[in-house]
């Protein structure tokens, strides 16, 4: 299993940098209510933010092939609503969405073409980046979801890291972590619901796991684990943002055409 992470320098700076008041390590960052026009023009408008610009110019440099001057960072396109599996699927709970929201991501690129997705969300401070992640998974796959199955809701599942398009009563593939839990034809919306609460349906938030457990209850794998599936947050993301830093563990799979 090879899993890339923001750099915790780079992260640790962005924390400061943006303003991000300290909290609890467990600390969940405010789920959007909704990715209306209004929450989507304030994600855009704190991405383009001059502390923002200021802060990716050194995240594009933190592996010195260029400098922070030359990084010349621009944001590219509308931030897009981002969707994690949801607990109350997990849980079995009537009517309940197969993803709820997470947050809104916006599209950095450096001068040399690096890639860097802002993570933003609605704190008591108003709408602030809370997130630097490397490269473009949030953005291609809503572009491949959107194709393979219009108006479908595109997730992702992060225990796994593996990124799914929901339709009505289907669930399909979209990387290569999905295809291993699936089937490269997907699955139906209820042997999915099946597959998930199995996994997670005893390490919910509340659950004796999740108060033991770490992040409120969620923690993607490190490099060192087996790769068995672990807790579901209250907040899917369950970012620290506290002193330590930010540190959003992610693999990069190849799209499933």
């Amino acid at each position: 299993m090879t899993l890339r992470a923001t750099t915790a320098g780079a992260v640790l700076a962005a924390t400061a940098l943006l303003g991000l008041a300290p909290q609890a390590s467990a600390a969940p960052v405010p789920q959007p209510q909704a990715a209306t026009a209004e929450t989507r023009a304030a994600a855009a408008q704190a991405a383009a933010a001059p502390d923002t610009l200021a802060t990716l110019s050194r995240f594009f440099a933190r592996e010195g092939r260029l400098s922070p001057a030359a990084a010349r960072p621009r944001i590219e396109g509308e931030a897009i609503p981002v969707h994690h599996l949801s607990p109350d699927f997990v849980a079995g709970k009537a009517g309940a969405s197969v993803a709820r929201l997470e947050f809104l991501a916006s599209k950095a690129v450096s001068s040399d073409g690096q890639q860097a997705a802002l993570w933003t969300a609605k704190t008591e401070a108003g709408w602030q980046v809370v997130n630097i992640a490397t490269g473009d998974d949030e953005f291609r796959y809503a572009r491949l979801g959107a194709e393979r199955l219009p108006g479908g809701t595109v997730f992702r599942e992060p225990q796994i890291d593996a990124w799914y398009v929901a339709g009505p009563s289907r669930v399909l593939p979209l990387d290569e972590d999905a295809v291993r839990a699936v089937g490269a034809g997907g699955t139906t919306l209820n042997a999915y619901r099946a597959r998930v609460g199995a996994a997670y349906g005893d390490k919910l938030p509340g659950s004796a796991y999740a108060e033991g457990g770490v992040a409120g209850g969620y923690a993607e794998p490190g490099p060192q684990d087996s790769g068995a599936p672990v807790a579901m947050a209250a907040v899917g993301v369950a970012l620290a943002l506290g002193a330590a830093g930010v540190s959003a563990l992610r693999r990069r799979r190849p799209a499933v055409a």
